[in-house]
């Protein structure tokens, strides 16, 4: 017999297990679709189309400068490739949000220390790769790094800009 005052712990701990595994599972299917630097559609084997938000990073907006340099490279990596979303969350406009790979390759990761994408501070908890691949960019002068002018990071220009 659960003694009377634990069970209040042991539904808690139930609980938690529960949501936090409620998001931790894959998404497996091929490109079709590249929305911007930070966004892609991904259609499943039971030909279902996901729209997937990378996590973590934030991509340079369309109509910022650097927008369509991100969203070609992000086409390059992983349009028609099979690709695999480790899923993490979802956002506020429904889109899923996970770490993908396509082809073997972090895409995060890769459009960070590509110059094609900041680390978005706010999600980024516990990536020190991620910061890492920043600051190397950053130092190169990859992508959008070597614009002359201080680029801004997308969430401050969404913050100022007319939509």
């Amino acid at each position: 017999m659960i003694k009377t005052f634990l069970l209040p712990a042991l539904v808690a701990a139930w609980l938690m297990g529960c949501s936090s595994s409620s998001h931790s599972y894959e998404i497996r299917g091929r490109v079709v679709n590249v929305s911007d630097g930070d966004t892609l559609t991904v259609l499943t084997a039971g030909n279902v189309q996901k729209k997937i938000r990378l996590a973590a990073i934030d991509a340079p907006e369309k109509k910022q400068s650097f927008g369509t340099q991100s969203k070609r490279f992000l086409e390059s990596m992983c349009r028609d490739s099979n690709a695999v979303v480790d899923v993490v969350d979802t956002d506020r406009y429904g889109r899923i949000v996970g770490f993908v790979t396509c082809n073997g390759v972090g895409v995060e990761k890769k459009m960070v220390e590509s110059g094609m994408a900041w680390v978005y501070r706010s999600y980024a908890r516990g990536r020190a790769d991620l910061y890492a691949a920043e600051a190397s960019a950053r130092s190169r002068g990859e992508g959008l790094w070597a614009d002359n002018s201080t680029p801004i990071p997308p969430w401050e220009w969404r913050k100022n800009s007319p939509r």
